[in-house]
């Protein structure tokens, strides 16, 4: 039996999807599905059984839960806007906390989503390292302390099958097949593709931070990529540790605007002012470092903007 949390959500339903394509179907989905229309997420998975996120921590507090061979933990607060400290940490960190040491207690491995918003600004690189990490909002801080969690109780080292595997995963500009009811939060390629569609326009950030127009550049990654990963790391039990989850390559919104607009073969690009309320706040370059996720010997290829749009937009507008 696996446990995916988040399940109904973006990523959490891609992997769930990914799991089935390898004939795993005993899946536990955990999610809150107070927006009901998530439910179409998982319209297509084939699960044992849906929890919903409060009962299944109960169930994981009271000693009710079947013994699992794994759980994946998608399942947080996402939006870098939340500003309720307690809401953010309840959620992210302390529900992380449970499971994490569910998991040591059963021997499973805990395959987790962090996040890149830990390294801030990125002014000191993009390496998995403490020095790098410097965030910027609740969300990341909430996801920087979990880490930290990791660390100080020496889970981040390598293990063997059955002892303990403990991974996160430091996801970069996720974006793909069902993020819609992400809203404001889903990816630029999302929102340029509905622009196109509404008024002919890409939308992008004129020139801050000494780039020019729309050349703020951020390392996207496709969710098929993420979710390679992380399956990647479930077949090898005896690799722990924090790793970024990114292309390696960042590239500019200018290259989103550009596959959106040839995939419809119309539109072009606006220019709108840099918000005031984003100055000092924003991530104007991302780029995973890969130095450490290749050392332990993933060496599997990462999809360009160019491919992994097309891809997307062949998925959002098929019959």
């Amino acid at each position: 039996m696996i446990v995916v949390t988040g399940a109904a959500g973006f990523i959490g339903a891609n992997l769930v999807l990914g799991l089935n394509a390898r004939g795993i179907t005993d899946i536990i989905a955990v999610d809150d599905l107070s927006d009901g229309t998530k439910f179409r997420n998982l319209a297509e998975a084939e699960i044992a059984d849906y929890l919903d996120k409060d009962e299944f921590l109960a169930r994981v507090a009271g000693g009710a839960l079947p013994k699992v061979d794994a759980i994946f933990h998608q399942g947080a607060c996402s939006a870098t806007t939340e500003w309720n400290g307690k809401f953010m940490m309840d959620v992210n960190y302390r529900y992380s906390q449970t499971l994490l040491e569910y998991c040591q207690n059963q021997h499973a491995p805990f395959i987790y989503a962090s996040s890149a918003s830990v390294y801030g600004m990125g002014k000191a690189g993009f390496r998995e390292s403490r020095e790098c990490e410097r965030p910027l909002n609740v969300y990341a801080y909430s996801k920087f302390l979990f880490d930290q969690t990791v660390r100080r109780a020496g889970l981040d080292q390598a293990k063997s099958r059955g002892s303990g595997q403990v991974v996160g995963l430091r996801y970069f500009n996720v974006y793909g097949p069902r993020e819609q009811h992400k809203g404001g939060m889903a990816s630029t390629a999302f929102h340029f593709n509905n622009q196109i569609e509404q008024d002919g326009e890409c939308k992008l950030f004129a020139g801050s931070d000494g780039y020019g127009d729309g050349e703020q550049r951020r390392d996207f990654i496709h969710v098929d990529d993420v979710v390679a990963m992380n399956l990647w790391f479930y077949d090898h039990a005896e690799k722990s540790g924090i790793y970024n989850c990114g292309t390696g390559r960042a590239q500019p919104f200018n290259d989103i605007a550009k596959a959106v607009i040839a995939w419809h073969g119309k539109g072009t690009a606006k220019y709108v002012p840099f918000p005031a309320n984003l100055v000092g706040r924003y991530q104007s370059f991302t780029e995973a470092d890969h130095a450490k996720l290749r050392a332990i010997g993933y060496d599997r290829a990462f999809l360009s903007v160019e491919d992994g749009v097309k891809r997307y937009l062949d998925w959002l507008h098929q019959a």
